[in-house]
């Protein structure tokens, strides 16, 4: 009868079976998305994120960070941590240890916003830097408001793009010294990573620009610099290649999203984790006819969606075979006990939109009630 039972549950809410996902034993297939939350003072991770975090840990359940910053250059927004120096490492230690205390996985997003910054974020008010010198033509900026002033970029040099390949390897293994179970690298959304990526954007002649082959190398690079550095079974790759954020778009998303997989998985890394052409942004809504389905047959490892789902369709997704695994963001930063929510079929509580980007330490960052607070 116990067995009848849990074939049932597993056949009705297939996001709550678990998972392998390498060494990792996941008892649910709900990922918390990486969320920048701008909590984090002066780009050091604050106390009040063990709270944030561990509230939204279950056993044995999968948890990616805020997008940290690999060096000083690598900052775009107020408020967001890195783990580029000693002290950024030893504030993520707390935080990091009351996730492992309930059980989770934890994995450090590793970030360069690029171009999608302005002089006021950079070291001795330099530009920042890109592949290219042209700069975001959109006056939209986090939170969703206009006016946000993005300086042109410095077109980086081939020595300069070693160096910044070099700032992500020791960020990963910063992110282990912090205690982080691996890394995922932010390689969508419009900046850096996903600048070279993009053909609209990258307009280099040399070895990183062109080709589709060229402008995976850099990304490439880093994900072989970082998996010498920590292991491949470590390593995770976020991508939105059908995405036009922060004016970085690409004239064939499928032939681009197909070119990294193929790559990534001479790499043998643990998971890549994608943007759906519906994706929802804090801007708009896209709709495409297109799917990640040839992404996710191709690559070998483990494949996570990401893009508006909601029980329903994160259900639909996971037996259909098409992901196995799936993040949420706007309804696990309102939900802190959303696999249980999901599990029930209960009520979820509405976010706040106007508290997702502020620096309040509390409302709407560690308030939204459980199941339990409820009444």
């Amino acid at each position: 009868m116990e067995e009848n039972r849990e074939e049932l549950r597993n056949v009705l809410l297939p996001l709550l079976t678990p998972y392998k996902m390498g060494n990792f034993d996941l008892s649910h297939r709900i990922v918390l998305a990486p969320m920048t939350r701008l909590r984090s003072y002066n780009f050091i991770a604050q106390p009040h994120a063990s709270l944030y975090y561990s509230q939204r840990t279950t056993k044995g359940g999968f948890l990616i960070s805020e997008a940290s910053g690999v060096s000083d250059t690598a900052q775009g927004y107020p408020h967001t941590p890195g783990i580029w120096t000693k002290e950024q490492v030893e504030a993520w230690k707390p935080i990091v240890k009351a996730v492992h205390n309930k059980g989770g996985i934890f994995f450090c997003q590793l970030f360069h916003a690029g171009r999608v910054s302005n002089y006021s974020f950079q070291p001795g008010g330099n530009p920042p830097i890109s592949c290219t010198d042209k700069p975001i033509q959109t006056d939209q900026h986090i939170g969703g408001s206009g006016g946000a002033i993005f300086s042109p970029p410095h077109r980086l040099t081939i020595q300069e793009i070693s160096q910044v390949i070099h700032d992500f390897r020791v960020a990963a293994k910063h992110a282990i010294e912090a205690g982080f179970d691996g890394v995922e690298i932010h390689g969508a959304n419009g900046y850096l990573i996903d600048q070279f990526l993009k053909d609209k954007v990258n307009d280099r002649t040399d070895k990183y620009g062109g080709t589709l082959q060229n402008r995976c190398r850099f990304p490439l690079e880093i994900i072989e610099a970082i998996t010498k550095e920590i292991g491949p079974h470590r390593v995770g790759i976020r991508l939105s290649p059908y995405a036009n954020y922060n004016d970085c778009e690409d004239s064939n998303p499928e032939a681009l999203g197909l070119c990294m997989v193929e790559e990534l998985n001479k790499y043998n890394i643990l998971y890549c984790h994608v943007i759906e052409p519906r994706m929802i942004t804090q801007f708009e809504k896209l709709e495409t006819k297109s799917s990640l389905l040839p992404m996710r047959k191709a690559f070998r490892g483990t494949f996570i969606a990401a893009g508006g789902y909601d029980r329903s369709d994160g259900n639909e997704v996971i037996s259909r075979g098409e992901a196995d695994l799936v993040a949420f963001g706007r309804l696990f930063l309102a939900n802190p006990d959303l696999p249980r929510r999901f599990e029930l079929n209960s009520g979820l509580n509405e976010y706040d939109r106007s508290t997702f980007y502020t620096h309040d330490p509390v409302v709407g960052y560690k308030d939204y009630p459980f199941l339990e607070d409820d009444s």
